[in-house]
């Protein structure tokens, strides 16, 4: 499966574009502010139903414009498929193959992508929710029953946080309220807590390979899952037993929701001692990892969006992963940087990986 062409419409800076890609490395070059991280943007929505890096949509409407669509067509095997987003009046549309999609549930997982940003640092600085959004977001893709009981815990997540908070204005507390969402909540949580177990399970010796790959470390790096529950049939009396501390709070204080994963190489803690090298290898390897999980589940090769690498990376990881990007591993890839003399002089140094240079800004691009 690859990205034969994309159509852009009042997205973001994007008035009105259609361009063209190829089925190897797509570099995408061009001065700062122009678009090219918008351009991955646009791709990557047509995989999650969403923005890889602001969630309200309405704010990913070009400004002074009334809504946004983003069409791509893709080669699938011998047919070309389309899908299509369009963001009009405060409501979102999903279609793939011309039939509208009636949740995007239904839609998350048929384009498989893995996108490396610079803002994937944050899995290391940033809070527990990064950590969260990145494991969700891998195994969403591979298994359509996960995407579901999480979707089906935010709901119960966000009306059992309502009802402590009305407790808490009206001084009074309905357990039988509360077990409507409790039972909700056990239900729904019990299976993320799995899910995520046995992916973890699954994923750390991937995440290993590509980091011992990438960080030339004799140090075993491992993933460590951190969750309140420890066992699944626990959940419902952690909550039960919580009552008192989430009627003061007023939330929800124990669950899948406060679950974390700390990152280790030896007998430390990469978020506290690591350094920026082990920080940028990290990051990296998980991404690789996520790429080489999509791959052995569905058979079929996940875009890759590489976003601003060139300025983030030493050459050494650079050469590493464009040698892994040339191999027969990896399908599609997109790539942005703002030198493309750099571009150039990158990929002589490897003949045999074929790519494409497109600059930007392209046609059709407002300010």
């Amino acid at each position: 499966m690859y990205l034969r062409q994309l159509k852009l419409l009042d997205f973001k800076n994007y008035q009105e574009v259609n361009v063209a890609f190829e089925s190897n490395v797509n570099c995408l070059v061009g001065d700062n502010g122009v678009g090219k991280t918008n351009l991955l943007d646009a791709i990557y929505y047509l995989s999650f139903c969403k923005s890889y890096f602001n969630p309200i949509d309405s704010q990913n409407i070009r400004s002074g414009a009334q809504l946004f669509a983003i069409h791509g067509t893709y080669q699938v095997d011998d047919a070309q498929v389309q899908a299509s987003c369009i963001f009009r009046d405060g409501q979102k549309k999903m279609r793939w193959d011309g039939k509208l999609c009636h949740s995007f549930a239904e839609h998350i997982g048929r384009v498989p992508l893995v996108m490396v940003s610079p803002n994937d640092q944050q899995f290391i600085l940033g809070g527990s929710e990064v950590r969260r959004k990145f494991i969700d977001g891998v195994i969403s893709q591979v298994d359509h029953d996960y995407l579901l009981h999480l979707i089906g815990y935010q709901k119960a997540l966000l009306q059992r946080n309502k009802l402590l908070k009305q407790f808490a204005e009206e001084h009074r507390v309905d357990d039988t309220l509360l077990s409507v969402w409790d039972d909700q909540l056990v239900q729904h949580g019990v299976a993320l807590f799995q899910g995520r177990r046995d992916f973890l399970e699954a994923f750390t010796p991937l995440f290993e390979h590509y980091y011992r790959f990438l960080a030339h470390q004799t140090e075993q790096p491992s993933l460590r899952y951190i969750s309140q529950v420890e066992q699944p049939d626990n959940y419902g009396s952690l909550l039960r037993d919580s009552l008192r501390r989430d009627c003061a709070a007023p939330y929800t204080t124990v669950g899948p929701h406060k679950d974390d994963i700390d990152v280790w190489v030896g007998d430390f803690t990469v978020r506290r001692f690591g350094s920026q090298g082990q920080q940028k290898s990290v990051t990296l390897a998980l991404k690789l990892a996520q790429f080489d999980y999509i791959f052995k589940h569905f058979g079929v090769k996940p875009l890759l969006l590489l976003d601003d690498i060139f300025d983030k990376l030493d050459m050494r990881r650079i050469s590493q992963l464009l040698e892994m990007v040339g191999g027969d591993a990896f399908g599609q890839v997109f790539l942005t940087d703002t030198q493309p003399g750099r571009i150039e002089q990158i990929f002589n140094n490897y003949p045999h990986i074929s790519y494409t240079l497109k600059h930007i800004p392209l046609s059709a691009v407002s300010g």
